[in-house]
């Protein structure tokens, strides 16, 4: 059987996890995380994993070894992945989607929500050390930086796209619509 692979894009707090954790649960899909790389290096040297960290490692990495760094890296695990519904998270770039788009089974899925509800979800969340003190201010400055920047671009190639405003019964349902016709 032919791996299905879906990648799923948005920005800061769009739902990317919510989706992931739902479709891992529903689906039994494995899944691998961009940002997941990056926690295991920053882990590795004991430096805190806040979103400012992840995006400096992440910028300094693909500035030094070349764009497509994280997306070779991911490729590979996702080509030795013996799961047959693969779900890879956290796609920023459009360089990030080049080797996963190699597979004839791949699906981009993006995310949209709101700048004020994406902001009032990662205060709640608290994913990342930084989150729950959050200003406006610096959730503004964190959406202008370069690995943020991108993912407009990667979500313009999106093959479904989910407009998560609405609660978690709104956004599941959407997902379960999306599964249903990759699944045909």
């Amino acid at each position: 059987m032919q791996k299905i692979i879906i990648g799923i894009a948005g920005e800061m707090a769009s739902g990317k996890t919510t989706i992931t954790e739902y479709l891992k649960k529903k689906y039994n899909a494995s899944t691998f995380r961009f940002s997941d790389i990056l926690r295991d290096v920053l882990k590795r040297i004991w430096v805190e994993p806040n979103r400012s960290n992840l995006q400096d490692l992440s910028t300094f990495l693909r500035g030094r070894f070349g764009e497509d760094l994280l997306s070779k890296v991911l490729a590979k695990d996702v080509r030795e992945s013996k799961a047959a519904f693969i779900i890879t998270e956290g796609i920023r770039r459009p360089s990030d989607i080049v080797y996963l788009k190699k597979n004839k089974h791949f699906y981009l899925i993006a995310l949209e929500a709101d700048e004020r509800t994406r902001f009032e979800r990662i205060s709640a969340r608290s994913e990342n050390p930084d989150d729950q003190n959050k200003t406006w201010k610096a959730f503004k400055k964190e959406g202008e930086q370069e690995s943020e920047q991108k993912i407009r671009r990667v979500m313009k190639e999106a093959d479904f796209t989910i407009d998560n405003n609405g609660n978690l019964k709104s956004l599941y349902e959407q997902t379960k619509k999306i599964v249903s016709s990759i699944m045909r």
